[in-house]
């Protein structure tokens, strides 16, 4: 009798440790699912007026990097742009602008993990600039506050393949093309000669896109007393970067 009762102690002891620690797991469980769901709430919000202000160009340059760290590891913020567009009725205030190739293969936004209202965007082929693109940049720097101008070439660039080989647009009447490959044969002039002068030199193609990116800089600070002032003051940054196809990465020059 005594051992009977001594077995219904220890089973009645057992179950209610048993529940105890039943109901802390699911108390644990409950926390860490909350937790989970409050850091994969999607971003309603827009950049403000007051966060781009106190924002410096070195800052908005060290977030770029953090978000095309998001996109190289795939863990891109959530965001709700149907909030977001809302709310960018109301105005805009971009960090940035990128002046990017317009390869359908850069996703800006996404490269960068950047949703609406964050940066401009201007694009085309062989990301160069033009007084339309200058003008642009102006905009965005000037008059809306924008802090860095991000000239953003890309690996394998298809414009900077055509410059290398002197493809000859202009006699399958296409002038406009022509043009612009014109305008991306100073970098290939100024790029070291190694090897054979080919767009199937990849070292060599890679040392053209470089340096055509870092000529554009240099090209929109000439064109732009303005913007040339603004950098000189420290209020905006005009730099270079180079987008890898591959791996998704982007390096700044």
């Amino acid at each position: 009798m005594n051992n009977l009762v001594k077995y219904l102690g220890v089973l009645i002891l057992s179950l209610t440790v048993m529940s105890c620690n039943n109901e802390k797991k699911t108390a644990t469980e409950k926390e860490t699912v909350d937790t989970i769901a409050v850091q994969q709430a999607p971003i309603k919000s827009i950049l403000s007026a007051e966060e781009q202000a106190n924002m410096s160009p070195d800052e908005i340059i060290g977030r770029l990097k953090k978000g095309n760290e998001n996109f190289v590891s795939n863990n891109l913020t959530q965001r709700d742009h149907s909030s977001q567009r809302r709310e960018a009725m109301i105005g805009q205030y971009p960090k940035a602008i990128v002046l990017s190739c317009v390869d359908s293969r850069v996703p800006v936004e996404d490269v960068f993990d950047l949703g609406i209202g964050d940066i401009f965007v201007a694009r085309v082929a062989g990301n160069i600039e033009n007084a339309d693109i200058v003008g642009s940049m102006e905009f965005a720097t000037a008059v809306a506050g924008s802090k860095v101008v991000i000239v953003m070439g890309h690996t394998a660039c298809g414009a900077v393949k055509h410059a290398i080989d002197k493809t000859d647009a202009a006699s399958m009447e296409m002038g406009a093309l022509q043009n612009l490959l014109n305008e991306i044969q100073p970098s290939v002039n100024a790029t070291e000669k190694n090897g054979e002068i080919s767009s199937k030199n990849e070292e060599f193609l890679t040392n053209v896109i470089h340096k055509n990116a870092k000529i554009t800089v240099e090209d929109i600070r000439k064109a732009s007393p303005k913007m040339a002032q603004l950098e000189d003051e420290g209020k905006i940054k005009i730099v270079a970067a180079v987008y890898n196809m591959a791996t998704g990465k982007v390096a700044f020059l």
